[in-house]
């Protein structure tokens, strides 16, 4: 049994469609990256299968329950951290950990120190929270979406406006989470944070473009990558842009990063560049693909997302 499984899941609100048509699902155990700007539609794709939001036509199952009709049952199994951290900041970490534990019918102490110990929240657990810094209410906010030890956990935009290191942690545990077979479902604008994930599904304006492991995604970009220079870089950025083969063209950093279709030689872009009077240039490279390659190729968008 499939831990999540989706099919043509539609909202409409009024006459704007937020999630158009999605089918999909999720094996038990898997870490999957929901990756997408902004408003593409995976916050309430999320809602959706929690059943905290009916589709407009569409179905989902949630561990084998029915994400409309029996969305009490999908919740108790299920744990959920909203973007938002829904935090008391005047009480305690461990406070809040007591709260949330009780809502979910959890009273045993052991489970509360487990929790505590296994997020490395016991060394906080007494401070209030609104003197706890973004990572450890990022943790603690983890923290309260396992208490009830839920089989599936939905982490909506989690380390958003978390620096790096924090990031990095977090990402930490929630591997350490999957290897006590919890399916977890992320989403995230970061590129870097889907190269964690075993599958990702990539949204784009309520649609669901592609859905498969990051190899397999890499793997199926139309032509080979390349990184070279130009100076200046914008001149060199329109004359690669414009060559008969080059499929995209952007600036990575000081650099151009290039997607061409095989028979596009380093020379021929080279030539490109000193045609158009881009000087400095040197050789350019062969470069393996990354995620943010195959989103923007997808979505035929010229400007990156965030990346950390």
């Amino acid at each position: 049994m499939n831990a999540i499984s989706a099919r043509q899941l539609t909202r409409r609100f009024g006459e704007f469609t937020a999630v158009d048509h999605i089918s999909f699902e999720v094996q038990p155990g898997k870490v999957v990256g929901y990756l997408g700007p902004n408003g593409s539609g995976k916050t309430t794709t999320i809602r959706m299968l929690l059943g905290l939001l009916r589709p407009t036509s569409g179905e989902a199952s949630v561990l084998g329950f029915d994400s409309t009709r029996q969305s009490e049952q999908v919740r108790a199994a299920s744990g959920y951290m909203s973007q938002k951290f829904a935090l008391y900041d005047d009480l305690t970490a461990e406070e809040n950990l007591r709260f949330y534990a009780g809502l979910y019918g959890v009273r045993e102490r052991a489970r509360l120190k487990q929790v505590l110990d296994e997020l490395g929240l016991s060394a906080v657990a007494r401070q209030p929270v609104r003197e706890l810094s973004a990572g450890w209410r990022q943790r603690l906010a983890l923290g309260t979406a396992i208490v009830h030890k839920p089989r599936l956990l939905f982490l909506d935009e989690p380390s958003s406006g978390v620096d790096p290191v924090a990031r990095r942690a977090f990402w930490d545990l929630i591997y350490r989470l999957s290897e006590e077979q919890i399916t977890i479902l992320v989403t995230t604008h970061y590129m870097d944070e889907a190269e964690y994930c075993e599958q990702i599904g990539i949204m784009q304006s309520g649609k669901l473009l592609a859905l498969d492991s990051p190899a397999a995604l890499k793997s199926a970009l139309p032509g080979r990558v390349w990184e070279g220079s130009a100076e200046p870089l914008l001149l060199g950025l329109q004359a690669l842009s414009s060559l008969p083969g080059v499929l995209r063209c952007s600036l990575s950093g000081d650099a151009l990063r290039v997607i061409a279709r095989p028979e596009v030689r380093a020379e021929d872009l080279r030539l490109a560049l000193q045609n158009a009077g881009a000087g400095g240039t040197q050789a350019f490279q062969p470069s393996s693909p990354n995620m943010e390659d195959v989103f923007l190729m997808l979505t035929g968008q010229n400007e990156s997302l965030r990346a950390a």
